[in-house]
């Protein structure tokens, strides 16, 4: 998956992973993280993975769509370089299906200090 994860980086065209309700001007972005671990496997639960994305911008449900390629490919139904034949095809119907909203969640946003916008403490209080 992280080997998938990698051929992902940098400025693309995210048109594959993208919702056909994205109303972004444009549909390149840089990603410039997306790392994947494998948190804990349980019998009973199933396997967690963390998977840590971080870009100039994000299209809609962009992460969904990445994260439901990263487990094509972590479940063995293609290989990893599957994900860059999707990513230059630029078609969302090639894609692997979204990935459920439960479990993702928004960590945070950082903005350049030139906007000089406030941040999240480590207290969880606003902090200018």
């Amino acid at each position: 998956m992280q080997e998938a994860a990698g051929l992902l980086l940098g400025e693309h065209d995210f048109s594959a992973f993208r919702s056909s309700e994205c109303q972004a001007k444009s549909p390149v972005k840089n990603l410039e993280l997306l790392n994947v671990a494998l948190a804990s496997t349980q019998p009973s639960n199933g396997v967690l993975v963390e998977v840590q994305a971080t870009a100039n911008a994000f299209l809609h449900h962009m992460v969904r769509n990445l994260v439901g390629a990263l487990i094509h490919v972590g479940t063995q139904k293609v290989q990893p370089g599957w994900v860059k034949e999707v990513l230059d095809g630029k078609d969302r119907h090639k894609a692997a299906p979204m990935f459920a909203a439960e479990g993702l969640y928004l960590a945070g946003v950082l903005y350049p200090d030139e906007y000089a916008l406030p941040t999240w403490n480590t207290t969880g209080r606003l902090a200018w």
